[in-house]
């Protein structure tokens, strides 16, 4: 696929990936590492993928406290592309800032929403749907890409498919976006064949999108606008704006006007979300290593066991018997846990907190 005329690639990065701690901290959170060892971070591998679509049309939302970060990874990125947002204030702040600025710049310009932390290995499938999208998106719709469930996940949102859209290949009308469900419901979503798991990704119009926010939330659309039209009341107007998703401010309340779409996304997809994630996606473990390896391999000496094992510290790592083991060595820390309990990583960084360890979390 190549370069899409009128449209713009808005790359969120910020989240501080807990379940993910000690590789991912608050200071350098997941987007920033390689995680899959390609090489690449995760921010970078994002901009390889938008990159064809929007060529030098990319902007990047982050922290402050992440902006130098960025912009170290990112080095081709235009100096005014990279907008750092204050403080945290959710997606909604954070994608509407990145339209109202786009929308300043080009009024008719259609924006595509890709979080910095996600792994879609399938570069070309995933283009291919994002153009999709912006077709849809020109008739003034809101489009998501909904990614096709392959178990009853009880860690995602998911997106009801309605009728068809005519004219679109695959895209179709969204009932409803439902929140995180239990094992049961989920269960029951899948067997229907009528549902996709909510990944965060919207294309459509720059000003459609603040329009729509406008309606339900009009202070923080005018907000938005305001800093959008002066960057220099940033400061000034940043605090006041509603801390809310996008999911709730537009996304869910459009979905009852009729007005969202859904373009099913047939490509392998993983946001990463905890240390059972990130070992299902490195490579099979070769016959020294019944452990597979973030990192160095050659610092890992494991015997009789499975899971996952990163040396990120430069120390050797002896696993000896275990099944489902995590084990990670960051340096300053060392995690260990099993598969099965990976979700249960934020819960330390929750106590670091409550014991001030801010040099650890």
């Amino acid at each position: 696929m190549s370069d899409i005329p009128g449209f713009w690639a808005v790359i969120p990065a910020g989240g501080a990936g807990t379940r993910l701690w000690p590789l991912s901290r608050a200071g350098h959170p997941k987007f920033l590492h390689d995680l899959t060892g390609s090489g690449r971070s995760l921010l970078q591998e994002t901009l390889d993928r938008v990159e064809p679509l929007a060529v030098e049309r990319v902007v990047v939302v982050t922290g402050v406290a992440h902006a130098d970060a960025v912009r170290q990874q990112l080095p081709s990125l235009a100096e005014d592309s990279l907008l750092a947002e204050p403080s945290p204030r959710d997606s909604m702040a954070a994608i509407g800032l990145a339209a109202a600025f786009v929308e300043a710049r080009d009024p008719e310009a259609i924006i595509g929403s890709f979080a910095a932390d996600h792994v879609i290995p399938d570069a070309e499938a995933f283009r291919a749907c994002v153009a999709e999208a912006v077709g849809v998106a020109r008739d003034g719709q809101v489009v998501t890409i909904g990614i096709e469930p392959t178990h009853p996940s009880t860690g995602f949102g998911y997106i009801q498919m309605g009728r068809p859209i005519p004219g679109a290949p695959t895209a179709r009308r969204v009932r409803q976006f439902v929140e995180k469900p239990d094992a049961r419901r989920a269960t029951a979503y899948l067997s229907t064949g009528e549902f996709r798991w909510n990944a965060g990704m919207f294309v459509v119009r720059a000003a459609t999108l603040l329009d729509l926010l406008h309606r339900w939330h009009p202070e923080l659309a005018k907000g938005l606008r305001v800093i959008a039209a002066d960057p220099s009341r940033l400061d000034e107007v940043w605090p006041t704006l509603e801390k809310i998703a996008i999911d709730h401010a537009v996304a869910e309340p459009a979905a009852d006007a009729g007005v969202v779409a859904v373009v099913p996304g047939d490509f392998a997809w993983d946001d990463i979300g905890d240390f059972a994630s990130l070992s299902a996606l490195l490579p099979e473990p070769g016959d020294e290593h019944g452990v597979r390896v973030l990192g160095d391999a050659a610092l890992v000496h494991a015997v009789d066991s499975t899971g996952l094992v990163s040396p990120r510290g430069g120390r050797p790592v002896a696993v000896v018997g275990l099944e489902g083991v995590v084990v990670i060595d960051s340096g300053d820390a060392v995690l260990v846990t099993t598969l099965d309990r990976a979700q249960d990583v934020k819960k330390v960084v929750e106590r670091l907190k409550e014991q001030g360890r801010t040099d650890l979390t």
